[in-house]
């Protein structure tokens, strides 16, 4: 379960940045391609913030869809997995959008 490791890394890049200060809100960004299960986040983070600075803060999770753009004709198309095809025929695609792991918003008190 690398969702442990992963969070257990976003507690402490929270608690580096809040600097002491107590944490109240943890807002994530986490794509649909990457693999990341959002809610073994969630529960890894409950275990991980006892006894830190995020012991008592709220983990909101936004998940971003995954999207590809057609080298081929340039259309962009949603993805449910890291490989499609386009409506044009073609499976040479960028992924643009799902990959993401991003801490977006901390607040601290």
């Amino acid at each position: 379960m690398h969702e442990l490791t992963i969070t257990r890394n976003i507690v402490a890049i929270v608690s580096e940045h809040a600097q002491g200060a107590k944490v109240k809100r943890v807002l994530l960004e986490i794509g649909q391609l990457s693999a990341i299960m959002s809610d073994a986040v969630h529960f890894c983070f409950d275990v991980c913030s006892q006894g830190t600075v995020l012991a008592e803060a709220k983990l909101e999770i936004i998940e971003i869809p995954g999207l590809g753009k057609c080298c081929q004709c340039g259309m962009e198309i949603p993805l449910m997995q890291p490989f499609g095809k386009c409506l044009c025929g073609s499976t040479q695609l960028n992924l643009i959008a799902g990959e993401e792991l991003k801490i977006k918003e901390i607040e601290v008190e």
